[in-house]
């Protein structure tokens, strides 16, 4: 009788166990990641086919409740970002530690590429790999394990945003006023989590997709890698320009 009982307490307990759902666990982890003292991480983004925009990688250190500071190249163009709360400064190769502001101002009506106007809406759009997490998880239709780790796709909607960084279909960019940027086709992407200890320490999200540039259909996709370390011992050092910046 008594192992009767055990045996059914134990399938019971299985049973459980195979009901959990894995975003619960997802969110658990990036919540435990996010309120470590402090963690570093790395971002190397893979873009597909022979797309002109290759961005370089991405370091950053943040610690809770103080300052987090980021290191991003983009084609031979790099630059930092110091953020604390919802201040924050950039440092580019020609003008030194700059507040969002001074920068969007120093970019007004000069016309072209401008890669400090570029970095300063990636601080004011900035989140940390923690609450990037959390959000992709919001967005996912469906998280299961996997032998790569805990994996799903994302919603259309969810892709599209992706491919497009987010900017949809609104005025200025390619196409001229009210273009916004290309159309995207059969968007998709997925989403890939790795946990030790209760704690995120790696995730990937995989998009792939068509763009119409001008007439033409490209096939367009990139995977973006971020692995998180030193979780817990990480210590954040910021130049003392920025920190004037970001009182």
């Amino acid at each position: 009788m008594k192992k009767n009982v055990l045996i059914g307490l134990t399938v019971l307990a299985a049973g459980s166990l195979l009901a959990a759902d894995p975003k619960d666990d997802v969110t658990a982890a990036a919540k435990a990641l996010g309120t470590a003292a402090s963690y570093s991480w790395h971002t190397t983004v893979e873009m597909a086919g022979d797309s002109p925009f290759k961005p370089g990688p991405t370091d950053g250190k943040t610690e809770k409740g103080g300052f987090t500071i980021v290191t991003s190249s983009f084609g031979d163009n790099q630059n930092q970002m110091a953020l604390k709360g919802t201040n924050a400064a950039i440092k580019t190769q020609d003008n030194g530690w700059q507040t969002v502001a001074e920068l969007m101002a120093d970019g007004g009506g000069g016309g072209g590429f401008n890669p400090g106007m570029m970095f300063a809406r990636q601080a004011q759009s900035f989140r940390s790999p923690a609450a990037e997490a959390e959000a992709l998880v919001g967005q996912v239709k469906e998280l299961k394990a996997t032998d790569k780790g805990i994996s799903g796709d994302l919603t259309d909607d969810a892709a599209k945003s992706l491919m497009t960084m987010g900017r949809g279909r609104r005025g200025g960019g390619p196409g001229g006023p009210g273009g916004g940027g290309p159309e995207i086709a059969g968007a998709k992407a997925t989403v890939t989590f790795t946990i030790a200890d209760g704690k995120l320490t790696k995730y990937q999200v995989q998009t792939s997709g068509k763009m119409d540039f001008n007439g033409e259909e490209r096939d367009m996709g990139r995977t973006t890698t971020t692995e998180i370390k030193d979780i817990g011992s990480t210590k954040v050092e910021v130049p003392d320009d920025a920190k004037k910046k970001l009182q």
